[in-house]
């Protein structure tokens, strides 16, 4: 299966999130009993177990927090998608994101890079979030 192929099975507390991913935004909850965004999309607030999380939209800044470089294909790549980067990403709205981050040089990649939000078209109309990193 290739990435293209790849199209996410959304549930109830997902949805919201995958939808807009086919407009390319970035959707993040956000608790208002913790005054906190939450990621990864869920029922519930994982700090005081609210249901009342609301959705804010992400501007998709942060900085790159721990990166590894792969030079193999995982499922759903194939060897043409090699070598990617995986990184932890801290946003700006204060969450950790694991996302795949593209840079002109890879290797390059530094803990505390700066990164903004790009897509990556999947099956469906969907979009995975992906990051750029300015590496030095």
């Amino acid at each position: 299966m290739s990435r293209n192929e790849f199209a996410p099975l959304p549930s109830a507390a997902t949805a919201r999130y995958w939808a807009a991913t086919r407009e390319r935004r970035l959707l993040l909850q956000w608790c208002p009993n913790c005054e906190r965004h939450v990621h990864h999309p869920r029922e519930a607030c994982p700090g005081c177990l609210s249901t009342e999380l609301q959705w804010r939209e992400s501007a998709g800044r942060g900085t790159v927090h721990a990166v590894s470089v792969h030079y193999r294909p995982f499922a759903p790549m194939t060897a043409e998608d090699c070598p990617y980067a995986v990184a932890f990403v801290d946003l700006e709205d204060g969450v950790r994101f694991l996302a795949n981050v593209t840079a002109d040089d890879l290797e390059a990649i530094r803990v505390g890079d700066p990164v903004s939000l790009q897509w990556s078209p999947i099956a469906d109309g969907y979009h995975l979030p992906v990051f750029h990193a300015n590496a030095h």
